[in-house]
């Protein structure tokens, strides 16, 4: 005997397939973002009764919460611990927002992460020190925040990490040789902080650098002769540290470096002359 498919049947199982059908700790973790920064004022809020597929900035695939990119999106408050619950997530987008208090450490239960972009907010307090748990992590922009302390030793082990990007913060201590565990990093910027000591050499062994932004800080010693082994560098930044003596010209020479400062240090070697200046050390 043939069945029969009535109209209803059909109509209810397109209905099912139309919205998504995800759990609700993850629906409750984004309603926890969106109640904690403010969401009726966001410049695209979302409409609570509407099927969460639908809203602004949220990727479902496969019945699970997989992206967050609400970047400029006039979000202020703090980021929810629930966040946490999002075990699918790959990429957490708030960047140039006005958020403030501290990263949540339960980001750092969310293996799958692998873009986390928070730059341009007003985030305080450290870096999770379990931040090394996210061993899928590529992107780490935390840049234009109010962050301070060390970097967490656990970064190191970030062995994905292409660009890190801690700018303009209030982060101090020094870089650990254990850098050198970063193979895959692209783009190094720690500008416009307070890190001190001596510019590790292992950042020599870093071949895929492009960028490397150590200025405004307070590293001191020689430019190692290391970085001479950049050769896909682009962008050397030293300039206002406490450094001494001269760039070699094997690293002024690099094959694709376009830009380099070495400005304000105790006495520097001007890259464009080779002419040596004497600058005034910042107290």
């Amino acid at each position: 005997m043939k069945k029969v498919v009535t109209p209803i049947l059909v109509f209810l199982a397109t209905f099912q397939i139309a919205f998504s059908q995800i759990t609700d700790t993850e629906k409750n973790a984004l309603l926890d973002l969106y109640k904690s920064t403010n969401g009726e004022s966001w410049n695209n809020t979302w409409d609570l009764s509407s099927d969460v597929n639908t809203w602004y900035g949220i990727t479902v695939e496969n019945n699970t919460i997989t992206k967050i990119e609400l970047g400029m999106n006039n979000l202020s408050g703090e980021i929810p611990a629930s966040i946490g619950n999002l075990k699918a997530l790959t990429t957490l987008n708030l960047g140039f927002n006005k958020l403030g208090g501290n990263i949540p450490e339960e980001i750092t239960s969310i293996q799958s992460l692998e873009t986390i972009q928070l730059y341009m907010n007003q985030l305080e307090g450290e870096i999770p020190a379990s931040i090394g748990n996210l061993k899928n992590l590529k992107v780490l922009e935390v840049f234009n925040n109010f962050l301070s302390g060390n970097l967490p030793e656990s970064m190191y082990n970030l062995t994905k990490l292409e660009k890190l990007q801690l700018s303009s913060n209030r982060l101090t201590g020094y870089l650990s040789s254990n850098i050198k565990n970063l193979q895959n990093l692209q783009q190094l910027s720690v500008f416009d902080n307070s890190f001190y000591g001596k510019i590790p050499q292992e950042l020599g062994s870093l071949l895929s650098l492009t960028e490397l932004s150590l200025g405004n800080n307070l590293f001191e010693g020689d430019v190692p002769l290391q970085l001479n082994k950049l050769s896909n560098l682009k962008t050397l930044l030293l300039n206002n540290n406490r450094l001494v003596g001269s760039i070699d010209a094997s690293i002024k020479n690099l094959p694709n470096l376009l830009t380099i400062e070495y400005g304000n240090n105790p006495t520097a070697i001007d890259v464009n002359t080779n002419v040596l200046t004497q600058n005034t050390m910042k107290p």
